[in-house]
């Protein structure tokens, strides 16, 4: 599984962690990626992983659920 955002294709940065004696070391940034169930214009229902950013923005469109038959 890639770490990148399915629907605006974030991906890991790279940047330094600083310590407290000003020592930098690299680390990874990554991105803030959820398993959300998304609906396609056409109809078809597929799981993503995609970035916050992209849920709250709305550009993922969450399917309707059916109510349960008893």
């Amino acid at each position: 599984m890639s770490r990148e955002c399915e629907i605006c294709g974030k991906k890991p940065q790279v940047g330094n962690l600083v310590s407290h004696s000003n020592i930098k070391t690299k680390r990874r940034f990554h991105p803030n990626l959820q398993n959300v169930r998304h609906q396609f214009p056409n109809g078809a229902v597929r799981t993503l992983s995609v970035c916050t950013r992209c849920l709250r923005s709305g550009a993922v469109r969450k399917p309707v659920s059916r109510p349960k038959q008893s």
